[in-house]
């Protein structure tokens, strides 16, 4: 029983402490605000691209794994998060005690299975749940009413398709979807041989690609970041080729395809 009471104690400390350290970024905020004259001129709007910005460089370092830098951009992302519950709280639209109420009523609201009497079997039931709950929220609105237009088209398309499944509107099996990959391919590949106008062969590579993400989410991949991923792969690649043209005073422009080809080999073979 000692031991009990000494762990609820240092939770008890432990909350503690991240409240008076939460506490100390809303102090330091308010002085800023009022003492800065660029933090005193920034509005919503005008923090809006840097947030944008805070968000890729949060992406950046958690696909690099890299601890620290999650850490700092964490704080980076915070501190918008901050800055725009004071500035709205000058107005007296709202406050941080506002934004953090109302996300922790949210959690409560769309958790039945935790703080209810809802019996889950999986994390797809909880998301279907969230989102059957958060239709019956906003009333009779569309399914897809949630999905940002101004989102990344692969970002929108895995979203839509998610949204989607949360109804029940879905494939049954991943097979079923690779069918669908396949006949999208064929399509395409028809279109293309037959020398369709663009339009047409634009629809047919806009229904490939939709086809792929789908197969993605039944596999339990990302598509965004499977592609980033690539992305860098190529970008290393490239990198060492290059390296290797320069090391021997070669543009790559004068290089053969099979010269490049040695040294992409090998950048492959370094990984």
């Amino acid at each position: 029983m000692a031991n009990k009471k000494y762990v609820i104690l240092l939770k008890i400390i432990g909350m503690e402490e991240k409240k008076e350290a939460f506490g100390r970024l809303l102090a330091i905020m308010d002085q800023l605000r009022a003492q800065c004259p660029w933090d005193k001129k920034q509005t919503l709007e005008s923090l809006r691209h840097l947030t944008i910005e805070e968000m890729y460089e949060l992406s950046e370092s958690i696909l690099e794994k890299d601890m620290e830098a999650i850490k700092k951009e964490l704080g980076d992302l915070m501190l918008h998060l901050v800055f725009y519950s004071k500035i709205a709280s000058e107005t007296g639209a709202f406050d941080i005690e506002d934004v953090l109420e109302n996300i922790t009523e949210k959690l409560i609201h769309r958790h039945p299975h935790i703080f209810g009497d809802t019996i889950v079997a999986n994390a797809k039931e909880v998301r279907d749940n969230w989102e059957k709950i958060k239709l019956k929220e906003k009333g009779n609105i569309s399914v897809l009413s949630g999905v940002p237009l101004s989102l990344p088209a692969m970002v929108k398309a895995y979203r839509i398709q998610e949204k989607a499944s949360g109804v029940g509107f879905d494939w049954e099996k991943p097979e079923q979807v690779w069918e669908k990959v396949m006949e999208e391919m064929k399509e395409l590949k028809s279109n293309v041989e037959m020398d369709s106008d663009h339009t047409k062969k634009e629809d047919e590579l806009g229904d490939l690609l939709f086809a792929l993400i789908n197969y993605a989410r039944f596999i339990d991949v990302n598509p965004e970041d499977a592609l980033e991923r690539t992305n860098r792969k190529f970008i290393r690649r490239f990198s060492y080729l290059e390296e290797q043209a320069k090391r021997l005073n070669k543009p790559l422009f004068e290089m053969t395809l099979k010269e490049m080809d040695v040294y992409w080999n090998e950048a492959k073979n370094l990984e």
